[in-house]
């Protein structure tokens, strides 16, 4: 069954007070409208199609690259670029061979949003190699958007999904070291608690978004962080552009991360003015903000992009004018 689509109507009452009201708010945000008309109105030609996506992960925006190439969507591109790295064993924050959590389970989230908006997501699934693949299928053929732990995989395995053993040699030797202490410790720019996350525009100028994590190594049972969860982890407007984050889940969620990029770029902020703010707005959150890192990438409809965190080394590639290149982010916490 293909998702329903919901009609929505609304009257327009109280005229007089919607009105007034515009007529204030429009006076105190005269100066953002302006920039943003400048930026809808501006020369910059669109680079596109692109492929944006968070750490060093070339094959995995290669392949989207090849995608976009090919003729498809920007969410088909998203789907498949993102899959590499669930298929990579050596990748241990995403997909097979990702770190457990602290009882030696495998648990895997990931989200997809497509030009329409429409949202599709899955949380602590078990099992189950590409957990994207799973959300584009909640997204598409059912009216959820997010299913969790057993009636996750019960649906995968309803629509093909073979299950297998995610937790490879190598992760499970970490676990068991890890459980001689059981310190749970989050890394800055370790993969303990990393993901990726992937934005693309095609040919026609439409934005996709994807992200896809193993979470937090040593996690409590059930823990979900901000990957799977629309408006933090990943957020898409195809009139606007797209954002996504990495680093410390709960901190991401606290200040709706990826949503907060995408509106402050409808009010004319630049995708790295946007990703700035954004940051800035956790450290102002969070007093401790020098023990976990967090990072974003943004891009608008224009293709240009964006990138900040607040702990130097964070990284993000990016296939932009037939170059797959990786980029140092530039970082807030500069101090020595």
């Amino acid at each position: 069954m293909k998702r329903r689509k919901f009609i929505q109507s609304a009257a327009l009452t109280g005229l007089g007070l919607t009105v007034g009201t515009s007529l204030i708010a429009c006076a105190d945000d005269e100066k953002s409208v302006e920039k943003a008309v400048a930026v809808a109105n501006s020369d910059v030609k669109p680079t596109i199609p692109m492929v944006i996506a968070t750490w060093n992960v070339p094959n995995a925006t290669q392949k989207a690259w090849d995608e976009l190439q090919a003729g498809k969507s920007a969410l088909d591109a998203v789907e498949q670029g993102v899959m590499i790295e669930e298929a990579d064993v050596n990748n241990q924050s995403v997909g097979k061979g990702g770190l457990p959590d602290r009882d030696g389970n495998v648990t895997l989230d990931a989200c997809i949003m497509n030009k329409e908006g429409n949202y599709g997501a899955v949380v602590c699934i078990e099992n189950i190699k590409h957990p994207i693949s799973v959300a584009r299928k909640v997204m598409e053929d059912t009216p959820h958007v997010l299913l969790a732990g057993n009636g996750a995989k019960q649906f995968a395995i309803e629509r093909g999904f073979k299950p297998e053993n995610l937790l490879t040699e190598a992760s499970k030797k970490a676990w068991e070291e890890w459980k001689v202490k059981s310190e749970y410790k989050p890394i800055i720019n370790i993969e303990n608690h990393d993901t990726i996350g992937m934005l693309a525009i095609d040919k026609n100028g439409d934005i996709s978004g994807a992200c896809t994590t193993s979470g937090l190594a040593y996690k409590m049972q059930g823990r979900v962080g901000d990957s799977a969860i629309i408006g933090s982890g990943l957020f898409i407007d195809n009139e606007v552009g797209g954002a996504t984050a990495t680093g410390m889940g709960e901190e991401v969620l606290k200040t709706v991360g990826s949503f907060l990029i995408v509106e402050l770029m409808r009010q004319g902020k630049s995708p790295q003015e946007a990703c700035e703010e954004a940051v800035k707005r956790v450290i102002k959150k969070s007093p401790n903000y020098k023990d976990f890192q967090v990072g974003y990438i943004a891009v608008n409809k224009k293709g240009e992009t964006g990138a900040y965190c607040i702990h130097e080394w964070f990284n993000y590639t990016t296939y932009q004018n037939n170059e797959n290149k990786n980029h140092k982010a530039d970082f807030y916490n500069k101090t020595k």
